[in-house]
């Protein structure tokens, strides 16, 4: 007893699998998450506090007064790194050096962490940009996960775990001697 498919049911649920997959793939890399625009994004003032998505092919930062967007496949570097600031910005944190027996330096010294992702990108002119984001710990990493996904390019590769097999090279010939 064999089972034989019409071709054109094959043909079918070929061209419905094949619809469907991109979509889902780009649903999977889609990143929203809340951000600070350093410096960089053209047409946003810095130090911008706002919303950064990257989402179908698309990286776009949107403040309370403008917004940029950048073609992913435009990007040539991403890269992440860990930061902290001062709890105490502003007046009010220059004015805590003033405090009395020194507690001033022990306030500038509470700090929060938060997590940075850099990108190298460039303009439809060709032109060579930067621009600098930082955002909640935690979030930066999924945020260059999702970039690499849509197309982007990064000079340094995914985090690698922190065994003792993933050392530097230097680390290794300076224990060899």
């Amino acid at each position: 007893m064999s089972f034989q498919t019409p071709p054109w049911r094959l043909t079918v649920i070929l061209l419905f699998a094949t619809s469907v997959t991109p979509r889902s793939i780009a649903q999977q890399t889609a990143v929203s998450t809340d951000a600070v625009q350093v410096i960089g994004m053209t047409g946003v003032k810095n130090n911008s506090k706002g919303r950064l998505e990257i989402t179908e092919g698309t990286l776009s930062f949107k403040s309370a007064k403008n917004s940029a967007t950048v073609s992913v496949g435009c990007i040539d570097d991403v890269v992440t790194g860990r930061d902290s600031e001062r709890v105490l910005r502003g007046p009010v944190g220059t004015d805590s050096m003033l405090a009395p027996y020194g507690g001033g330096g022990a306030l500038s010294l509470m700090r929060t962490k938060l997590e940075t992702i850099t990108i190298k990108y460039r303009d439809s002119k060709g032109g060579l940009h930067g621009a600098i984001f930082t955002m909640h710990p935690g979030e930066a990493e999924a945020a260059k996960q999702a970039l690499l996904a849509q197309g982007a390019r990064t000079s340094i590769p995914a985090s690698i775990g922190s065994d003792s097999s993933a050392r530097p090279q230097s680390e290794e010939k300076e224990q060899s001697w």
